[in-house]
């Protein structure tokens, strides 16, 4: 499995953004993250500016969304429903799609739902959950 530094995280996101508006290729993964980042236009400034950002802390206190850390947790949603992983999590993004009318919608329940046990598997030292994971998306 893949970890990242915080550091590496901004760094990908930033050079798939600058790649973008130069015009040059992107490798797939660069292609769905460029995807992710169109879609939220509130973030542009941001990914745009690397010796502001690349250092900054986002913090709950400030009522601020990490960009960073939203742009990732979408990246990780879609790469979950690329492969179908865990099974059946297409199906439940599927079905609130169309519940809730809105595919960016329920890409942002399903990050809730992802966030959530991320966090229970961390405070509880105990393995991430695809059943539980599934049963808050079958809960949304």
């Amino acid at each position: 499995m893949f970890s990242p530094t915080r550091d590496q995280v901004r760094e990908f996101f930033f050079g798939v953004w600058q790649k973008s508006q130069a015009g040059q290729a992107l490798t797939p993964l660069e292609s769905m993250a460029l995807a992710i980042m169109l879609e939220h236009p509130e973030y542009h400034e941001v990914l745009g500016d690397r010796e502001r950002y690349a250092n900054k802390e986002w913090t709950p206190e400030q009522g601020e969304s990490n960009p960073f850390l939203h742009l990732s947790m979408h990246l990780a949603i879609e790469e979950q429903l690329s492969i179908d992983h865990p099974p059946g999590i297409r199906v439940e993004v599927e079905r609130l799609s169309r519940k809730l009318d809105s595919a960016m919608a329920a890409r942002h329940a399903v990050m809730e739902c992802l966030a959530e046990q991320v966090w229970q598997a961390q405070r509880n030292g105990v393995a991430f959950s695809n059943e539980a994971y599934l049963e808050c998306l079958r809960k949304a």
